[in-house]
């Protein structure tokens, strides 16, 4: 499991990882005692990576040792670990004011999300993001994390005295033109503005990321080979490649000196230039906002204006991340296993099943396709022995079932609500232990089988 031994400094105690396969405990611990003046260490590099979540400012924690170990001994007394020369360069310094504070206001904590999904990520219709955002700043204290943000919910975020809301879905999602109390998502905007709490909304690319919401819904089926169903593509300003010919290098040099006269030149990221029989080929590659100067540039000379040529480059996939996932799994299992392994995953007692055409609960389960929510419009089309989302319509069931495909169904929120767990403890190895990380409990789906 281990490659090398790590001794891990952390909140008081010391944990040795080392590679034993016949220990019962991945780690063994050993008491320490802190120096009355707060020191820190600055680690460079990690050999490997740790399965302990730890804190990634240095500042803020006693920080972390690393050491080459050939030895397989369960017990390290600290003395013998101290001893060993270490594959890191460790070098006390002060602890920083900004650092004792530990304390982190909410563009930080916004930075700290957008490094764990980028809302670039999100889809083009999708409100996400900063919604509510306070007057007067003050310390991120308390977090909430809810799929939905209700009345319950904020009851109980006023109750915590939260300072972040981080609701999956946007409680804002259309234009607002007033806020008024007879709207409801209206009462919740003023409340939170009135109780100085900012609201956070990533939906749709936490959807998208790699080790998302998807990835972990289709991890409950069991494993196998996972790709995404709607790729996503970077989000880099769209590129352009245009392409002309001349027939001298007095022609290329003239056309050339133009292209760098223009506002844009700047920005054109790559020429190249082709000698020909009769002349010059000639390829500018430039971004969409350069695209009106170049072109006008190069219409303006004679020579060029018949051969110009343009084209859009495709924007370059974002491995791992997109809508929806489809699984190979290792070993086919049972419709009926994977209704069993869905509700022990998504922590419910029951769920809606449409068996496909001439199929039975026996039927095995090779393929299987999800997407979390209303997963209809990214599953249609998509050949799978299995879809499992939140809610289809009754007729999109029904094309489903005729085409052989068996349809699992948990309704919406239930296909979401388990990820916070996982994102919570993603999120919390990342802040300061000043900022507590709560997940409601007020929040649930609306519907129930009653």
């Amino acid at each position: 499991m281990f490659s090398r031994c790590r001794t891990v400094l952390h909140t008081g105690r010391l944990f040795v990882l080392c590679r034993q396969l016949h220990l019962h405990k991945p780690y063994s611990t050993i008491s320490i005692k802190r120096p009355k003046t707060p020191l820190t260490f600055s680690c460079c590099h990690f050999h490997s990576s740790s399965l302990l979540p730890h804190r990634t400012c240095s500042c803020l924690y006693p920080s972390l040792y690393s050491f080459s170990s050939s030895s397989h001994s369960s017990h390290h007394p600290l003395p013998s670990l101290l001893s060993r020369k270490p594959h890191l360069s460790v070098f006390p310094r002060p602890l920083s004011s900004a650092c004792s504070a530990k304390v982190m206001d909410l563009k930080e904590v916004l930075d700290v999300l957008e490094q764990l999904a980028p809302l670039s990520l999100a889809e083009s219709w999708d409100n996400v993001g900063l919604l509510v955002e306070p007057s007067k700043p003050r310390p991120i204290k308390t977090i909430l994390l809810t799929n939905d943000l209700t009345m319950p919910v904020m009851d109980e975020a006023e109750a915590i005295g939260c300072d972040l809301i981080i609701s999956y879905h946007p409680p804002l999602f259309r234009p607002v033109k007033r806020l008024v109390q007879k709207d409801w998502k209206q009462r919740l905007a003023v409340r939170a503005v009135e109780g100085g709490m900012a609201v956070y909304s990533p939906h749709t690319s936490w959807d998208s990321v790699k080790g998302g919401v998807n990835d972990w819904l289709i991890g409950g089926v069991g494993s196998g080979s996972v790709s995404v169903l709607s790729q996503a593509v970077s989000s880099a300003p769209q590129r352009h490649k245009l392409e002309f010919s001349v027939r001298n290098t007095e022609q290329l040099d003239a056309v050339m000196a133009d292209l760098r006269e223009t506002e844009a030149s700047s920005t054109l990221q790559h020429t190249t230039v082709r000698s020909e029989p009769d002349g010059y080929h000639v390829s500018v590659i430039c971004p969409g906002s350069a695209l009106t100067p170049c072109v006008q540039t190069l219409v303006g000379h004679a020579a060029v204006g018949p051969s110009l040529s343009i084209t859009q480059l495709q924007q370059s996939p974002l491995t791992g991340c997109g809508q929806g996932r489809l699984c190979v799994l290792n070993e086919p299992v049972t419709v009926a296993t994977a209704v069993q392994r869905m509700k022990a995953h998504l922590g419910l007692p029951h769920l809606r099943l449409a068996l496909g055409h001439e199929r039975s609960s026996e039927s095995l389960v090779s393929t299987v396709a999800v997407c979390a929510g209303s997963g209809a419009s990214v599953l249609q089309g998509v050949k799978a022995d299995l879809y499992i989302t939140g809610e289809m319509s009754h007729h999109e069931v029904l094309d489903a079932v005729a085409k052989g495909t068996s349809v699992i169904l948990s309704d919406h929120s239930n296909s979401e609500r388990g990820f916070l767990a996982m994102f919570r403890e993603r999120l919390i190895v990342r802040l300061p232990e000043s900022v507590t990380v709560a997940i409601s409990k007020s929040d649930r789906d609306p519907l129930e089988v009653v």
